[in-house]
């Protein structure tokens, strides 16, 4: 595939997955390539989780369904019943869990490019995130992002250090098939803006 086709075949994969094994070969491409995202300072402060322990991802997947509750608890009765429809994870079906960190702490004091804006290492782990998940959907695999959690929750889980912060849990493994249409799409949660909707001219809300 052409990066293109790669960038909209990309999907948040819940119920494909198959659980067969990612062959290692394959999971250190994918993993080396979200190693070279850009990071601001070079600072690299992303750290990459393989959680294989089933224990571990069941306690995960169980905590997950209760927060899903949490969240339906919120809704009217109309998107309550969308939203009923929708799998919002594949915890216990996809062949890895891998738990995307950031360390705030690396490459300081002097960080250089984040005294101005605090947040720029958070967007360097999405952006390793990002390249992650382009890779796995060129060799083949589906990759979940896993929202519906507490950082804290998963901080215990997986022991993770005070300061770091657990940015994504990513289901990932190969699937049978990667859908044509987003899952929020086909249960008409929402759907896609045109790109139109969201180009500025010079100022904001300028469009020509």
């Amino acid at each position: 595939m052409s990066l293109y086709d790669v960038v909209h075949r990309r999907r948040d994969t819940r119920a494909e997955f198959t659980g067969a094994e990612i062959p290692p070969e394959v999971l250190r491409r994918v993993l080396t390539a979200a190693h070279a995202a850009p990071s601001v300072g070079l600072s690299q402060p992303w750290d990459f989780v393989l959680v294989r322990d089933e224990s571990i991802r069941r306690a995960f997947r169980d905590h997950v369904h209760a927060e899903r509750s949490v969240f339906s608890a919120q809704l009217d009765s109309e998107r309550a019943e969308v939203f009923s429809r929708i799998k919002v994870e594949g915890v216990l079906e996809s062949s890895l869990g891998v738990v995307v960190t950031y360390d705030p702490d690396r490459g300081s004091p002097a960080v250089l490019g984040r005294h101005a804006i605090a947040d720029a290492g958070l967007y360097s782990v999405c952006l390793a995130i990002q390249n992650l998940w382009l890779a796995a959907t060129e060799e083949g695999l589906g990759v979940g992002w896993v929202s519906f959690y507490r950082e804290d929750v998963l901080r215990r889980l997986l022991d993770i250090p005070t300061r770091v912060r657990p940015v994504a849990w990513l289901c990932m493994g190969p699937v049978r098939s990667l859908p044509d249409t987003p899952d929020l799409e086909r249960h008409g949660w929402r759907n896609r803006m045109p790109l139109e909707d969201v180009v500025h001219y010079d100022t904001f809300g300028r469009r020509n």
